[in-house]
């Protein structure tokens, strides 16, 4: 068989195109399969960006319009001529950051771009069918990412719904829903519901789970959540939604024991692989519970199919899947060796304040390790002066040790919780002791100093801990020699 490529990627998404360009600089012969694209698409990451300058942007002057889409009695009023001109400038952002991998682009990197819908053949030969291209090569990439996958709740089709991918649209239109609820389960759920909050509007956040992020420490969570209902938004944590209704033009959910009414529902519950079309069952590929199977070497059980990002389950972070699309083109284009460790791989929500962590949480490191030898530091960020200049004093930093000083994990909350949890990040992927981030000296004033500050509670702890042992052999010994042991 004549092999065409030595690795097709099935594109679609930012990661496609970064791996198809990764590829390229391995020295391989690359094909990247992406849709059209479109334009139209705000990204969730920019559509947030909204909702973190609505503070920063609010007008003391009210203008006199009618249908204005935020209630008076809200914290932030944000007049509606600002937030046209706001989506007029996320579209803009979106447009830019789409033209940064256009087609053209790519295809003067060496890339042999091919838009359309495509899907897998395996008689007589595996390929990859586009129109009329047959596309042949040593190795295939899935990374076409994922879908918002839609509950069964009854009347919930029939009412209808937006998703993360479309909810902007109805922002657009003159009259946008004053009432939303958003049905939660995905980082982007909170980010969502925080920035419809800031914009002015009534929020209710409905989750299945006691945590509004799965997978958060919990501490931290909940610190978050307080500041999401501390904005307006309204958090319903445990709450099954069974029955969804249109009545008299209002939407009217069952969630739990309340009857909630609403102008406009948004499902974010979590996502599900985008490989409708691909006829992968033709061709070996498996996948259950809304994701692919893949081994630690991201191979699927099509051992010349590989897969990254969202399309193989988690969390839709951009920075995981790039991670993952590395370790597949080396194992796809080299011998298939290396494995995927998300350890030490951080992630984060863009919600203000930030949240991100990194490694084992408390309740994580005390099943792994013996609960006597984990040490829990907590500092808080209105211990910072440079918290207090900004006005961004809410926030926690919650570092996981051992005993011996070995860095377990991280969870952060607070301003540049983002940039911090990479320096934590690095200090557990080169093994950096606790103490020696103490002796970090950060920039007076800046946040960074959170992290001194709390790894410098091990020493604190490790005292009093090395107090405590020396007490209870004393009382041991006393008894001893009182009881003539």
């Amino acid at each position: 068989m004549t092999v065409d490529y030595d690795v097709v990627i099935i594109g679609g998404t930012p990661t496609g195109r970064y791996a198809a360009l990764m590829a390229t600089q391995l020295q391989a012969k690359v094909a990247l399969v992406e849709p059209k694209p479109c334009y139209d698409f705000i990204p969730h990451y920019v559509f947030n960006e909204i909702g973190q300058l609505a503070p920063q942007l609010h007008c003391d002057h009210q203008y006199e319009i009618k249908a204005l889409p935020f209630q008076t009695q809200q914290k932030y009023q944000i007049p509606f001529p600002w937030l046209q001109e706001a989506m007029l400038y996320a579209q803009s952002v979106a447009f830019h950051l789409e033209q940064l991998y256009s087609p053209a682009i790519l295809s003067a990197q060496g890339i042999d771009v091919i838009l359309g819908q495509g899907q897998f053949q395996s008689s007589p030969y595996l390929a990859f069918v586009v129109g009329d291209r047959l596309l042949r090569g040593r190795r295939y990439l899935l990374a076409s990412g994922s879908i918002p996958a839609i509950p069964e709740i009854e009347g919930l089709q029939k009412t209808g719904f937006l998703t993360i991918s479309n909810i902007w649209q109805s922002l657009n239109e003159r009259t946008p829903p004053n009432n939303w609820v958003v049905l939660g389960g995905v980082p982007q759920s909170v980010e969502i519901a925080q920035t419809l909050a800031r914009l002015g509007y009534s929020v209710t956040l409905i989750v299945n789970s006691p945590l509004i992020i799965r997978h958060a420490d919990p501490e931290v969570a909940q610190l978050l959540q307080a500041q999401l209902e501390a904005e307006g938004v309204r958090v319903l944590t445990k709450t099954p939604v069974t029955q969804v209704r249109l009545l008299e033009n209002k939407k009217w959910l069952q969630a739990g024991d309340k009857a909630i009414e609403t102008d406009e529902i948004v499902v974010a519950i979590a996502q599900q692989p985008n490989i409708e079309f691909l006829n992968l069952a033709a061709v070996g590929v498996k996948w259950r519970h809304r994701h692919l199977v893949v081994n630690e070497r991201l191979q699927t059980t099509n051992r010349r199919i590989y897969a990254c990002g969202d399309v193989i389950g988690g969390y839709d972070c951009a920075h995981i899947a790039n991670y993952e699309a590395r370790i597949a083109l080396k194992n796809a284009l080299f011998f298939p060796r290396h494995k995927v460790n998300y350890r030490f791989i951080p992630w984060g929500i863009n919600s203000a304040p930030m949240f991100a962590q990194v490694g084992l949480t408390e309740a994580q490191a005390k099943q792994q390790y013996h609960p006597d030898g984990i040490l829990v530091l907590r500092q808080y960020f209105q211990t910072l002066v440079a918290a207090h200049l900004q006005e961004e004093i809410t926030g926690m930093c919650k570092l996981i040790v051992r005993q011996n000083g070995e860095i377990l994990g991280a969870s952060i909350l607070g301003a540049q919780a983002r940039e911090l949890i990479n320096v934590i990040t690095l200090a557990m992927t080169k093994k950096i002791k606790i103490h020696q981030v103490a002796n970090l000296s950060a920039i007076f004033p800046s946040f960074s100093e959170i992290l001194e500050q709390t790894a410098a509670e091990w020493k604190k702890q490790k005292l009093q801990s090395n107090i405590f042992q020396q007490e209870c052999l004393q009382g041991f010994f006393y008894c001893r020699r009182r009881w003539n042991l």
